[in-house]
């Protein structure tokens, strides 16, 4: 079974993706900031990390850039999933690493047919 880290500040939203992402056969593991997932990945690095961009600590941006730089850090399929929607934010996350951009709210669908494009699913 894969393991997915959901990074997020909000627990609503953490809340919300493990149930989508535990319905769709992944085991997960939640984050509260970009600082606390880099703590997480060093312990054991996941298959997929669904991160939120706007986040106290270290944002999305700068966790995936730290992430890709890590020992096996290149192997996570990282998905955006945030309410940034121009089109440079999402260049600029494509650009440093990102697999994926999911734009919240999202649902099980929106989720399964992202994780699929990638492979995942």
């Amino acid at each position: 079974m894969k393991q997915v880290l959901v990074v997020d500040d909000s627990a609503v939203i953490r809340k919300v993706a493990r149930r989508i992402l535990e319905g769709l056969h992944f085991r997960t593991s939640e984050a509260p900031d970009g600082k606390t997932a880099l703590a997480e990945c060093e312990k054991s690095m996941p298959d997929a990390i669904l991160l939120d961009w706007n986040m106290p600590e270290m944002d999305g941006f700068e966790f995936l850039c730290a992430l890709r730089k890590m020992p096996g850090g290149a192997a996570p399929k990282v998905v955006f999933c945030t309410t940034e929607n121009e089109v440079g934010h999402i260049a600029r996350a494509m650009h440093a690493g990102a697999d994926e951009y999911i734009m919240k709210p999202f649902d099980q669908n929106i989720v399964r047919s992202k994780f699929e494009e990638i492979g995942l699913v």
